[in-house]
This record gives C-alpha cells, structure tokens and sequence, in this order.
C-alpha cells in the first residue's frame, strides 16, 4: 500500500463493459466501495449508450456513474477497456485530477503497465492485472456469484501498484502471482487457447454434428456431458492421462473415415491441427502411421 492509503481504497472503474461490470460486482461484494464508474466512448452516439451502461452499473454497486473525472475521489482507478483504447483514454484523462499517490491499474491480458505511463510521469503507480478469465454479457449478471473466486491473475508493473494487486486479488477470492512484461503477448495467446479458440472448437464440432444429421442446438446439448467429463478428466488427470478416442488407441482406419468425411469442410483443417498437435504432445499408438495419413490428406 502506499503511505496513508486504506486498507480497501475507493476504486473508480473505467468503463462499463463485460468485465467492469463483473469486476465491480466482485469489488462491491468484497467490502469496496465503488466511487465511481466512468462512461468511456468517443462518438456522441455512443457516449449516451456508454454513459446509461455506467449509470446502470454505478447504481448496483452503489456509487456514480460519470463522464468527468475531475468528480472521481477514488484512491484506485482501474481502467476496463478495450487494448486499443488503454492508452488513448490514459493520455485523455492524464491533466483531469491529481495523480500523485493514486494507484491505477488496467486489465489488458496482452498488454504491459507501461500503456499507463502518462499516468506513471504524473505520479501514480501503475500496474496491468489481468484475470485468467472469461467474461460475456450475463455472466456478471448473476450477482450471487463471484465470478472471481479462484481466478488467477497475473500482475507487473510498479512495485506499490503490485502490493495493491495483490491485496485486492486475495480480497476478491483470487490468486496473484507475477509475470514478466515480455511473456504477456503468449500469456495472453495461453489464455485464447484456453476459452475463445476452445469456443471456436465447439462451434466447429456443432457443424461436423450437422455432417451427422444433428441440428446446431441438440448437438450442443448431447455434447454437454462429454465435454464435462473431459474437463473433469483433465482436470484429474492431466493432457495425457485425460486424452481418450482413436488416436491415442493408434486406430488408422477411424482416422482415414474421419478424414474422408470431413474432406472440403472448414472443419478438416482444424481436425488435422489438432490431431498434429496429439501425435506432438500425447500419448499415441502408431505414431508413424497416423502421421502418414495425416500428411497424405494434405496432398
């Protein structure tokens, strides 16, 4: 913490999107209160929709929604806007208020706490913190729920912004732990592969369940149970002792069917990354063969 700051600073949130929303739910919930939430939009059109968005928000956990920062009194400022815009709403806010003695962190998963550096220059101490979580419209709605409890975060930046970090982390039920400015670009492509692009296999797999006769929605709910006995699996067991089907048996034949019916489909190139990726990184039996008819499929 720094000099004379609380235990639980006043946080003021910077946009009102999926994960602000969250974030300040899970703050409020966590004994903090919420001074503000400021509405971040650059077109006219859009600054009232933002602007009704924060409003809404600030009314649920208690504090104000805002456009100027100069009303914020918050010892925290957190910043829970798009990458693009992190440092473009830092610079156009750097001469609203004071920043000597404020923490400020922002969220971007690929980003470093340097997109606050005009902030740093001014005074504050800055850091990026980052949830190794996903977060779509309705999930922050369930106001019962933390949506943060056993989150890993990870968190650099300066050495008071981090303290804060983590205190705030281990309030919110989470888990900090640091991360080298240089590894956020694949920390945040380890976090892609683990929710949107696992989410583009799913849709992927509901058009190959069409190739079988099942439409979109069924084929979403029979694959529930599987896909949650393979998480459980992991989850226990590890990649390897979780990875089950044709390919760890060695069965040729199977694959060469897969192969076949999936020909001229989107979804045989994602099929064969992913079983190059198996042969790579699991267990499997004829190893050499299934490579052969992997490879001959491309030609």
């Amino acid at each position: 913490m720094l000099p004379g700051m609380v235990a639980r600073p006043r946080v003021a949130i910077v946009g009102a999107g999926n994960f602000g929303s969250a974030l300040a739910l899970a703050l409020r919930r966590a004994g903090y209160e919420i001074d503000a939430v400021l509405a971040r939009a650059r077109g006219k059109s859009s600054q009232g929709k933002s602007l009704r968005r924060a409003r809404r928000l600030a009314r649920q956990v208690g504090g104000r929604g805002v456009t100027d920062l100069s009303e914020v009194r918050a010892e925290l400022i957190w910043f829970c806007v798009p990458d693009a815009e992190i440092a473009r709403a830092a610079a156009a806010l750097a001469g609203k208020i004071e920043w000597e003695g404020r923490i400020v962190f922002h969220s971007s998963g690929a980003l470093a706490s340097d997109e606050l550096g005009v902030l740093r220059r001014r005074g504050a101490a800055v850091a990026s913190v980052h949830p190794m979580m996903t977060f779509v419209r309705g999930t922050y709605l369930l106001r019962s729920q933390n949506t943060l409890a056993e989150v890993s975060f990870a968190v650099e930046g300066d050495a008071a912004a981090v303290r804060v970090a983590r205190r705030v982390v281990k309030d919110l039920g989470g888990r900090a732990y640091s991360i080298r400015k240089e590894d956020k670009a694949a920390y945040h492509a380890w976090g892609t592969f683990a929710s949107p692009l696992l989410t583009a296999l799913l849709a992927t797999s509901e058009q190959v369940a069409g190739l079988a006769g099942v439409r979109r929605k069924a084929a979403r709910q029979r694959m529930i149970p599987i896909l949650q006995q393979t998480l459980a699996n992991y989850a226990e067991f590890g990649a390897a002792g979780g990875f089950s089907g044709p390919i760890v048996r060695g069965d040729v034949d199977t694959v060469k069917r897969h192969l076949g019916v999936l020909r001229g489909t989107p979804a045989a190139e994602v099929y064969w990354a992913l079983a190059k990726a198996a042969l790579r990184y699991l267990p499997a039996k004829n190893k050499s063969a299934l490579k052969r008819i992997l490879d001959s499929s491309r030609e």
